[in-house]
């Protein structure tokens, strides 16, 4: 996991330049601000990165207080400078479960690539601890089979990180342990600078449990 972290904290602008305006998922961020039909909601976001997402859940929905987080400082630091009316801090989430506050919406864009197959799980269940009954959550991970995941090298071939594929059976599972109902499920095709491309699975479930 250092390698990642370390990386992360490296490619910060070269990743804001890049994602910032990206707009392949705004669909789905549309469909999380739907679903989260609460006024003035308090709402986690888990990897925010530079706050390309956090900027656009706020254009959307100003009520929205977030709190968003990322492992990596910098780029926390820049998330906070392109979102200064949200709370942003550094914050490993395999560490969410340490939190006391609840919150009705919570948004993970992204990490899963980044997280084993136990550790997404344990993300899906601390989360389900994390919301307010009725409360929402957003994930996004690369779908395709678990085995093939390993160390990847960047487009400039310059950053080596380890990345997770993942299936949607198992994160179904753990949504359903934790009383998770799957209210939105999408599929983007992603396409890499080398030519290739990958499925990108975005899962939306509301929280039953009382």
């Amino acid at each position: 996991y250092q390698t990642t972290f370390q990386t992360w904290d490296k490619l910060a602008a070269a990743y804001q330049d890049k994602f910032m305006d990206l707009d392949l998922y705004d669909d789905t961020y549309d469909l999380f601000c739907q679903f989260v039909e609460k006024q003035n909601p308090a709402v986690f976001e888990i990897g925010c990165g530079p706050g390309n997402v956090t900027r656009y859940l706020l254009n959307k929905r100003p009520d929205f207080k977030i709190h968003a987080t990322d492992v990596a400082p910098s780029m926390v630091e820049l998330a906070q400078k392109n979102n200064p009316t949200a709370h942003c801090s550094v914050m490993d989430c395999r560490e969410i479960n340490t939190l006391a506050s609840r919150f009705d919406g919570i948004l993970c864009g992204f990490c899963m690539p980044y997280l084993s197959k136990e550790d997404c799980e344990k993300l899906i269940e601390d989360c389900g601890g994390l919301l307010n009954s009725g409360g929402i959550l957003y994930f996004s991970a690369i779908e395709d089979d678990y085995q093939k995941s390993g160390f990847e090298t960047s487009s400039d071939g310059q950053h080596t990180m380890y990345v997770y594929y993942h299936q949607a059976d198992y994160l179904k599972k753990a949504l359903e342990k934790s009383y998770f109902e799957v209210v939105a499920e999408e599929r983007k095709t992603y396409s890499k600078n080398n030519g290739t491309s990958s499925t990108h699975l975005i899962i939306i479930a509301k929280q039953k449990h009382t």
